[in-house]
């Protein structure tokens, strides 16, 4: 593993100056880039891509070599954490993701937040994979969304709706909301904390 300790990336989050600036952009890993394209199509879907190692890695590294970034992105999917936990999540071409909502108020259907966060070994691995292939000058930085976002799409059952069903749920289901977000921030944390 690399000495990230040289990164100008980790400097300025120290508090410490660097010059220059150092740079990286959100989404860089994606469809602007051929290789990306290229790689994509190598890929049974949109989760099979995220939950292999090599090709995740290899989506994660491509900015770096195009634009040398500073940073890293892990390449993964806010939605992983609800696959993880059971629910049932697709990408369709053309329309987006679509996850299988949670209607009862139990929460993520008890599933225990260890089995959740073993689900997700394969993006563990991937960070292993693009930590081992990145210069020391570095950084990688982990993927997660934040709960909030991530319960949107499992209230909504889809992203870009007017978030009626989780205002419905925040004024007359506040509990089954309180325990919706503290699955997903009791996963979430043990997730980034394996990354």
């Amino acid at each position: 593993m690399a000495d990230i300790q040289s990164s100008r990336f980790l400097t300025v989050l120290s508090g410490k100056k660097s010059s220059p600036v150092p740079i990286w952009m959100m989404r860089q890993a994606g469809r602007h880039l051929p290789e990306y394209l290229e790689l994509r199509s190598r890929a049974r879907d949109f989760l099979d891509f995220c939950y292999s190692p090599s090709m995740a890695a290899e989506a994660t590294l491509q900015p770096i070599r195009r634009y040398d970034m500073d940073a890293a992105i892990l390449f993964a999917d806010i939605l992983l954490v609800l696959d993880a936990a059971g629910l049932d999540v697709r990408f369709e071409k053309g329309v987006g993701p679509i996850v299988e909502t949670v209607r009862d108020g139990n929460g993520l259907r008890g599933v225990a937040t260890e089995k959740a966060v073993q689900r997700l070994s394969p993006v563990y691995e991937t960070v292993e994979r693009v930590r081992a292939s990145l210069a020391a000058d570095k950084a990688l930085i982990g993927f997660c969304g934040s709960p909030w976002t991530v319960a949107l799409y499992a209230i909504e059952g889809r992203g870009g709706t007017d978030k009626s069903m989780a205002r419905i749920w925040a004024y007359q289901k506040p509990e089954a909301l309180e325990r919706l977000l503290s699955d997903l921030v009791e996963i979430s944390a043990h997730y980034l904390a394996a990354q």
